[in-house]
Order: C-alpha cells, then structure tokens, then sequence
C-alpha cells in the first residue's frame, strides 16, 4: 500500500510540474508576441499556437464587429474556433483564395470570444457570414472544397 502511494504521489507530481512547464511555456510566448491581436493577457493554448500562423492574422475583436455592424459596413466574417478540426483544415485553403482574390475577411475567433455564438447565431465552425450595409446576407457552414470558396469568394467579391 505504501509503494502504491509514493508511486501515486510521483506520478501527481510529474502532471504537476508538466502542467506548469506548459502553462510557463506559453505565457512566454505569449509575452514574446509584439502585437498580440486579441488584447487579452489569458489566451487559449491552441489560440496561442495560431498567433505567428499567417493563415490567421486577420483577427476582429468583438467590439470592432459591432461598431462595423452598427456603422453598416460591408464585410465578410470567418467565425472559427482554434481548437476546431474543421476550421484548420478550411482556413489553409480558404485565406489564400481571399488574398489571391483581394477578398477581405476578418476572423472572429469563437473560442476566446464565446458570445459571438449567440450574438451572431453560429452554430457550427468554420461560418463564413457576409454582411452588407451591416446586415447578414449569407452564410455559410462547414468545411468546404476549394473550389467552392473560389467560386463563393469570386460571387462575393462581384456583389
């Protein structure tokens, strides 16, 4: 029994000290970054590991979409969350198309702003939402092909 409780003990002490090595680890980078978009101090690990992605660079605080939505602008809204599977797998394809095209596309990351759920009535990432004169247009869910955020990004732009 006693072997049995050092052992546990180690083993605690072992998730400790990797819990803290990790959590050290990225309050440094975080620290290192010079331009942090979401001006938050706490940042998701997985948020922290996209910061230097080129592929996500075009990051919207809440605060700037609402004066956007309230000043009835036009835009185009990538809403995704870090931790998603779907969105890294859109985001690689989808963001070049943008560039290549001029499309600008601002993301929102729902996973350190989780009021962009409700507020903007997303139910699945990756959501791309157009918005004209400030209000919603069209949108869409999900994963796509490329060939179909060509064609989307192609539409939107002309409109």
């Amino acid at each position: 029994m006693k072997k049995i409780l050092i052992f546990g003990s180690i083993v605690l002490l072992l998730f400790g000290l990797l819990a803290f090595v990790t959590n050290y680890q990225n309050q440094q980078k975080l620290a290192s970054i010079e331009n942090n978009p979401y001006g938050k101090t706490e940042l998701d690990p997985e948020t922290i590991n996209l910061l230097d992605d080129p592929n996500y660079q075009n990051i919207i605080l809440p605060e700037e979409l609402d004066k956007q939505i309230e000043n009835e602008e036009d835009m185009i809204v990538y809403f995704f969350s870090s931790t998603c599977v779907y969105c890294k797998q859109a985001t690689p394809i989808l963001m070049p198309i943008a560039d290549d095209l001029g499309v600008e596309i601002q993301q929102y990351n729902l996973l350190e702003f989780e009021q962009g759920w409700n507020d903007y009535n997303i139910n699945a990432t990756p959501t791309l939402v157009k918005f004209e004169n400030g209000k919603e247009v069209e949108r869409v869910e999900g994963l796509q092909e490329e060939a179909f955020y060509q064609e989307l990004l192609t539409e939107w732009k002309a409109s």
